[in-house]
């Protein structure tokens, strides 16, 4: 089992909840953040006062599924939510040893 811990645009959020659905994904958990990568955040011009912005909003998306699903899963992402631009997000990729559904006590891909 792999955990795909995706950071994407908010405006993307739909496209990728769709890929996921289409992907089977069992359960998504989305958390909205604020962060930075390489571009820095941007500056801005308000009333002849330049101030940056360094913490961009972002949305996480957090899931877990079998293994060979996450190949699938990444590769559709990364062709059908890129801009192209900075600031597209990115993927972290985790190996899930064990996964436990607390009502039932299943285990492993059961537990999914």
């Amino acid at each position: 089992m792999k955990k795909l811990e995706m950071v994407i645009k908010p405006e993307k959020l739909e496209s990728l909840k769709s890929i996921l659905d289409d992907s089977q994904a069992s359960g998504v958990m989305i958390t909205n953040i604020m962060g930075y990568g390489n571009q820095k955040g941007f500056t801005r011009m308000y009333r002849g006062t330049t101030y940056a912005v360094n913490l961009l909003p972002k949305v996480k998306v957090e899931t877990v599924v079998a293994d060979d699903a996450a190949e699938e899963i990444i590769s559709r992402v990364v062709k059908e939510i890129t801009t192209g631009n900075y600031g597209d997000g990115k993927i972290f990729i985790y190996d899930v040893l064990d996964a436990v559904r607390i009502r039932t006590g299943e285990r492993g891909a059961d537990a999914l």
